[in-house]
């Protein structure tokens, strides 16, 4: 953090930060979401008077203000400094992946993505609070670095095509059986013939052969 100082500006208080690009793990969506957090940590008041651009966290009060630029500074800096286990929001972990939300939830739920804990909050314009799981910044990271998405997501596809094979394997087996069923067997040679009930002394007939 600079010492806070006049600006060129005009008589005004001014103290600046780097951005924590690193902890961003190149997201446009985390980097939104530490600057929410850092401006939901400062006191109301003091949030209009903190801007984040070109790479900059800064901080500008009039002059005569030095107490409440200090505290807001020192508000900043803690957050700052917790920046990094900061848990990362299910659409951050979207964006940070390149992965669609039902595969973050299907890997979620098979404990391929870890979570880290729940959070619940209420929306505007909801009359429920919704709880959703977030996630430790270094396993995202370690998942981003080791490409695991790509390896999860080819596993995923090697698992549905087996499963489509197996279905298909059993609905033939099905249908072989119901035509089976549903076939009348055919004679076997050499099976003893059925007497007819409306033929007489069938018996001594079929025993002395055919008639010469």
């Amino acid at each position: 953090m600079t010492d806070p100082q006049p600006s060129d500006a005009g008589a005004t208080l001014l103290a600046e930060w780097p951005f924590p690009t690193a902890a961003a793990l190149g997201s446009r969506v985390r980097a939104l979401g530490i600057e929410r957090e850092i401006l939901g940590r400062l006191a109301f008041p003091d949030r209009k008077h903190l801007t984040v651009a070109d790479g900059r966290i800064r901080l500008t009060f009039a002059a005569g203000q030095e107490q409440r630029l200090g505290e807001a500074s020192r508000v900043v800096q803690t957050a700052l400094d917790e920046i990094d286990t900061l848990p990362v929001l299910p659409r951050e972990v979207d964006d940070i992946l390149t992965i669609l939300p039902r595969e973050r939830l299907k890997w979620t739920r098979d404990g391929r993505l870890r979570s880290a804990g729940t959070r619940t909050v209420k929306l505007r314009g909801r009359a429920k609070a919704v709880t959703f799981h977030v996630f430790d910044p270094r396993q995202i990271e370690d998942v981003l670095d080791r490409d695991l998405a790509s390896l999860w997501r080819a596993e995923d596809a090697e698992a549905a095509a087996e499963n489509r094979r197996r279905a298909a394997g059993k609905a033939a087996l099905s249908r072989g059986a119901k035509t089976e069923r549903g076939t009348k067997p055919a004679k076997r040679r050499g099976e003893k013939r059925e007497a007819d009930p409306a033929l007489r002394e069938w018996e001594t007939f079929d025993a002395e052969g055919f008639l010469r």
